[in-house]
């Protein structure tokens, strides 16, 4: 009951994304459009079709993939306060967004093409996110331990935010403007001819997370009742590094580094649904994250004129979530 509740809620806020805005839009021409019916303003049809709904698709997605990655990475590592920047993932994907905007002053050329603008951010993004989750998938196999993983992605965060400040500190004010609005997050990075792969790629991270929800019931058993029962631990970290690395990747390439959503909202779930059982656990936490998203998202647009960034909301459902798990474990 209360998983149909929360799924009734989230789909709410994503009706609510698509008829509320910093613009009024009537709802009867917002609901011609849907149908099919078109409308006469070509302006109010362009702002449905090709903002808030995709906007509000790229919330939902984004907000359930980086909560299930939160979640994988608490239960993995067996730390409440782990979340998908805790192997540097997020920071690679600074870094590659660094790098073009930074150093190549936001073009990137390949042979005779050229990519500019978002795009080129989002191929940076996407090259940093990958390239420091290759490096963790090479280290898994040769490391047995989650502790020394979990340490060998911290300091490659810490190293690529070095280097992200060292580009800062001899880039042009325009690039450090530019980069800086970056990293204040944002759904409105996915136009309509980029939703379907982003689409594509957050769905294909999710399938797996779920994919993964029995082995991780099995892990929190203890890693030898575990391989006891015939669970290959390194094979079941293997997927799960590409799980939390894809979703981690894409959402941070096309949104920005937004945080708080994958350390608070596994929390959130366990105090709704009161069960470690992943089965639940996963869809629970994936709602709670697009709810957290979709919420954040309509009310960053809904003041007339300004766009509030998403990461100056999300601290604030995610602070006192963090403090409550601090004082608990206490």
């Amino acid at each position: 009951m209360r998983l149909i509740l929360l799924t009734a809620a989230t789909i709410a806020l994503l009706v609510a994304n698509v008829f509320f805005g910093a613009i009024h839009i009537p709802a009867s021409d917002i609901w011609s459009i849907l149908t099919g019916k078109g409308c006469t303003n070509e302006a109010i049809e362009y702002i449905v079709l090709g903002s808030r709904i995709p906007q509000g698709i790229t919330a939902l997605l984004a907000g359930a993939g980086l909560a299930a990655a939160g979640l994988m990475l608490q239960t993995v590592f067996r730390n409440p306060l782990a979340g998908p920047s805790v192997l540097g993932i997020t920071s690679g994907a600074s870094l590659g967004v660094a790098l073009v905007i930074l150093l190549f002053g936001g073009m990137i050329s390949i042979g005779s093409e050229s990519l500019g603008g978002s795009l080129a951010l989002t191929a940076g993004a996407l090259a940093g996110s990958l390239s420091v989750m290759g490096v963790l998938i090479a280290l898994s196999a040769q490391v047995r331990g989650n502790l020394t993983l979990l340490i060998a992605g911290m300091m490659t965060g810490y190293l690529a935010s070095s280097v992200v400040t060292l580009l800062s500190s001899v880039s042009t004010a325009q690039g450090l403007h530019s980069y800086v609005m970056w990293g204040m997050g944002t759904f409105s990075g996915v136009t309509p001819d980029r939703l379907p792969w982003f689409s594509a790629l957050t769905v294909a991270g999710l399938l797996m997370a779920i994919f993964l929800a029995k082995p991780l019931n099995l892990l929190l058993l203890g890693d030898n009742y575990a391989v006891n029962l015939g669970v290959n631990i390194q094979r079941v970290r293997h997927m799960l590094l590409a799980a939390t690395g894809l979703l981690s990747a894409v959402v941070t390439a096309c949104c920005g580094p937004i945080g708080f959503i994958g350390l608070a909202m596994p929390h959130i779930a366990r105090l709704i649904f009161r069960t470690d059982d992943h089965l639940i656990l996963m869809p629970a936490t994936m709602l709670c994250g697009a709810a957290l998203a979709l919420a954040c998202n309509l009310i960053s647009v809904l003041p007339e004129g300004n766009i509030i960034p998403i990461n100056a909301l999300t601290p604030l459902a995610g602070v006192p979530v963090v403090l409550y798990v601090i004082m608990k474990k206490q």
